[in-house]
């Protein structure tokens, strides 16, 4: 499996909870979330286990690019929003298991457990209730608008609402200003929303950032 987390120390942790474990092992570390696409795409393990907050891109859209381009990784999500929008979100974006931080270590060894095994788990009291209502909303779930922007878009709408400004956009994306701008102007425009504060509220609701770090 390969572990993902911005903090070397909460890595190290994981590894010493899970090595004395006979049916799992370590075989990569990433500290960041495009590290850690990359590291399962490289390695191809069957668990991934990783921080919902990571710089670069978040653990969601990491779910959603590890889902779709090595499906037989399994991913579990280590979160300390019990919410139910950061649970559905990690669902819906391809997520088998999702981990409470608060939860018992043993939570964390049975969810890897319980995943590569084909299931599904989350951390109690999260699991009837956040998959009860999973199964509800997708039943009658219409189009969500976050679906039709681009991979572009949702890094360049993940950067705006942490507060990175067009030019620190440009820098980190290796793209201009004026890209960066069209950028946003149209994923503003898939989403309905007018505003840089419009942006962030509708982040929030969806999960896409937290409502306090």
């Amino acid at each position: 499996m390969v572990l993902a987390d911005d903090h070397p120390v909460v890595r190290h942790g994981l590894r010493a909870l899970l090595q004395p474990e006979c049916d799992v092992c370590v075989i990569g570390e990433a500290g960041d979330g495009l590290e850690a696409v990359e590291l399962v795409e490289r390695l191809q393990p069957h668990v991934l286990l990783l921080d919902l907050m990571l710089p670069g891109i978040n653990g969601l859209e990491v779910t959603r690019r590890v889902s779709r381009s090595t499906p037989q990784t399994r991913v579990v999500i280590l979160s300390m929003y019990a919410n139910e929008a950061y649970v559905l979100s990690a669902l819906r974006n391809g997520a088998a298991g999702y981990v409470l931080k608060d939860a018992h270590a043993a939570d964390v060894v049975r969810a890897v457990r319980e995943v590569t095994s084909g299931r599904r788990y989350l951390s109690p009291p999260l699991s009837e209730r956040a998959i009860e209502s999973y199964i509800q909303r997708d039943a009658a779930a219409t189009l969500d608008p976050y679906e039709m922007l681009t991979l572009r878009e949702r890094e360049i709408l993940s950067l705006s609402v942490k507060g990175h400004t067009t030019v620190q956009i440009a820098e980190h994306l290796f793209i201009s200003p004026r890209t960066v701008e069209t950028h946003r102007a149209n994923l503003m425009r898939k989403l309905g929303v007018h505003s840089q504060t419009d942006l962030v509220r509708y982040s929030i609701r969806r999960g896409i950032v937290p409502l306090a770090e």
